[in-house]
């Protein structure tokens, strides 16, 4: 079905972030694979995407931005980077272009603003947020990081845990406890900056997939963290991530469908061109049946992903409808890349193989911005169950 979601300017748009990525990403030295087995993409390539005006589109102009709050540019970098087997790179990006970027935008003062924000627009500052700590899965309300007031700074004590772009970050939105006797309303964000006295990074975890993302532990000691550096007003933090989820979990489909999609060309091409038995893999009728299927669930998808952008950038998208579509576009995402990998036999298993690569990366989808099992309870509580 021919898609009517892209204006002129958002094709431009891809045709220069593809060129970025072709010459900044993967490169003739085989560059991404390098970050793929050191765990780190270079801090310096988000400073070369934001001179290309991928980073914080969203900023306003007077703060060095495009002033693009138009979350179909945001779709462009998701679909491009799964297209070109760097999703990795594009989590980093994206998470700080689509998840924490909206942060800055709505609560910073003009203060706040003008010290960040041009930073975020050049890539040059690159951000994080830390919600997860070790023992609490997806019940932030029990959160145990705590801030103390101490005249115009904050003491911060606690840890954080699964912070994506947690080595490379210069600015991570912390949510803390401000108020230890409430739950959801003793919560409150600051922002944390690189060099803060008592705040330390722990390793570079370990992951099944994702490896070119840095995902880190954090700790925070006595940590002195500048009252003017609270987002918003102190026991709204909860209030804050709530807002901000719509948008993240459509961020995560976005790229989950986009996934897909590019697994489905990557099999394609290899049926077409891989022999058994005298003939071509995708000549058997259980390699058409199959592709057959996944290309209906993928085009399928997409309508309602696209559908879900145009609600977004018109206010109107749902906590309910962006839930619906995490949970089942990444569930479609573990499907498509499995039945894919397996058309591809055991060169499937290789990791030299984008399938294969995909098929680790897709694991985690499920897990992030709110474990499905979360989504599905948001879902049943809309229909009043």
């Amino acid at each position: 079905m021919k898609r009517s979601l892209f204006e002129d300017v958002h094709q431009d748009f891809r045709a220069s972030f593809r060129t970025f990525l072709e010459r900044e990403v993967l490169g003739e030295e085989g560059r991404y694979g390098e970050w793929e087995r050191s765990g780190l993409v270079p801090r310096e390539v988000f400073a070369l995407a934001g001179r290309g005006g991928f980073t914080g589109m969203a900023v306003p102009e007077r703060y060095g931005g495009a002033g693009a709050e138009d979350f179909r540019f945001n779709l462009v970098i998701g679909e491009e980077t799964q297209r070109a087997a760097v999703g990795s790179f594009g989590l980093g990006i994206t998470l700080h272009n689509d998840i924490c970027l909206p942060y800055f935008l709505t609560y910073c003062t003009d203060e706040q603003r003008e010290r960040w924000l041009p930073g975020i627009a050049t890539g040059e500052l690159i951000t994080a947020v830390a919600m997860t700590e070790p023992s609490i899965g997806s019940d932030l309300a029990a959160m145990a990081t705590s801030a103390r007031r101490d005249g115009e700074h904050y003491v911060v004590n606690g840890s954080k845990t699964f912070i994506t772009n947690g080595i490379n970050a210069d600015l991570i939105i912390v949510a803390v406890k401000t108020d230890a006797s409430e739950r959801h309303r003793g919560i409150s964000l600051i922002v944390v900056e690189r060099g803060t006295e008592g705040f330390e990074r722990g390793r570079n975890l370990e992951k099944i997939g994702q490896h070119a993302q840095d995902t880190a532990e954090l700790s925070f000691a006595d940590a002195r963290v500048p009252v003017a550096n609270l987002l918003g007003h102190e026991g709204k933090g909860f209030v804050y991530l709530v807002s901000n989820l719509p948008q993240e979990r459509l961020s995560i489909a976005a790229s989950a469908v986009a996934a897909a999609e590019a697994a489905l060309g990557w099999t394609l091409a290899y049926v077409r061109e891989r022999t058994a038995f005298g003939q071509t893999i995708g000549s058997f009728q259980n390699s058409r049946f199959t592709l057959a299927e996944i290309h209906s669930e993928v085009e399928i998808a997409r309508v309602y992903i696209d559908r879900c952008a145009q609600a977004l950038n018109s206010g109107e998208l749902t906590p309910e409808d962006a839930a619906m579509a995490k949970w089942w576009c990444t569930e479609l995402q573990g499907r498509v890349v499995d039945r894919c990998l397996q058309l591809f036999g055991g060169y499937g298993y290789m990791l030299e193989y984008p399938i294969a690569r995909a098929f680790a990366d897709a694991r985690v989808t499920r897990i992030y911005g709110g474990a499905n099992e979360i989504m599905k309870e948001i879902v049943g509580r809309s229909l009043g169950l």
